[in-house]
């Protein structure tokens, strides 16, 4: 298995945001460490990715892509804050 970080969920998180999630910032629900996307902990290969709170390693999101379809589980974050670009 090899670690990798939070940006390796960049593409498939792009398939359900219009913006670059990867730059949003979580709160750990485990230990409330708030930090970016990017710099969850991922494992792999396997089935969906696993995002791991880079201080307590407890899972913050998983993210799973089927045919038509993407399952994304954020009960490991307490709040998730996206950016989004103004409008001018």
């Amino acid at each position: 298995m090899n670690e990798v970080d939070g940006n390796a969920m960049a593409g498939n998180l792009r398939e359900i945001f219009a913006v670059d999630v990867t730059a949003a910032r979580f709160t750990c629900a485990g230990c409330g460490h708030a930090d970016v996307i990017a710099a969850l902990r991922l494992w792999g290969p396997a089935p969906g990715q696993v995002g791991r709170c880079p201080h307590c390693e407890d899972v913050v999101l998983r993210l799973v892509s089927a045919p038509g379809r993407v399952f994304l589980d954020l009960r490991g974050t307490v709040r998730l804050e996206v950016p989004v670009p103004l409008n001018p």
